[in-house]
């Protein structure tokens, strides 16, 4: 939960930056000259990408959780088996050992959805977002029946 209200709080905050970012290369366009609409324009293109990066990170954190909760109902969510340590981190060894089991059930079952997840779930607790966030990306396109490129 807290998770979500870091996001949503953090959202909030861009979304603001966005319009006020918007306003002011509005204002530059507003002023005339052939330099400042320049970069009037130049401006407005930031909170435009902004938006957008915005929206498609707010669709993928949807479509994770929407997985998340149909693997939950099926029973197939991965346990937390990791050992931590004192502070409370994650053993390294630990998520190796459970790391190799998810990356053998997805080469066995490379088309299900369920099997990316879990692997994707490994990749974060490996603190290996980038790999995390690939192999969830395949379990969306998977579960919604889109063409996946091979890796």
């Amino acid at each position: 939960m807290r998770a979500k209200i870091t996001y949503l709080v953090t959202a909030a905050v861009l979304v603001f930056y966005f319009v006020l970012v918007g306003s002011r290369g509005v204002m530059l366009i507003q002023h005339g000259t052939p330099v400042t609409v320049a970069f009037g324009i130049a401006v407005l293109i930031l909170p435009v990408i902004g938006l957008w990066f915005l929206w498609k990170n707010t669709q993928f954190v949807r479509r994770a959780n929407q997985l998340s909760a149909e693997l939950d109902a099926e029973g197939g969510l991965p346990v937390d088996e990791l050992s931590r340590t004192p502070s409370g981190r994650v053993d390294r060894d630990s998520a190796d050992q459970v790391f190799a089991r998810r990356k053998a059930e997805t080469e066995a079952a490379p088309d299900d959805w369920r099997t990316w997840f879990r692997l994707a779930v490994a990749y974060h607790d490996a603190r290996d977002t980038p790999r995390a966030r690939k192999a969830m990306q395949r379990a969306i396109a998977l579960h919604d029946g889109k063409p996946v490129q091979a890796a």
